[in-house]
């Protein structure tokens, strides 16, 4: 498992990161404070504090690389 800070302050990013992040089958946490949410779901990512950085959980140890690649524009 992998863990890497990211920025979605805008609607378009949320929608652009869920659609970016589909494409892989493993499963992927956003973490804020005390909160854990699936993060291909797009209701669950709205109801986190968008204005502020959050914890991406990546459960995958195979292909880390290209999933990192695929997430350069939400990384901060």
């Amino acid at each position: 498992m992998k863990t890497v800070q990211i920025s979605l302050n805008s609607i378009d990013r949320v929608k652009s990161f869920v659609n970016t992040i589909t494409q892989f089958e493993y499963d992927f946490d956003l973490i804020s404070g005390r909160y854990v949410i699936d993060a291909k779901s797009i209701m669950g990512i709205f109801s986190l504090d968008l204005s502020k950085p959050i914890d991406l959980a990546i459960h995958s140890e195979v292909n880390v690389d290209e999933i990192m690649e695929a997430l350069k524009p939400y990384l901060i």
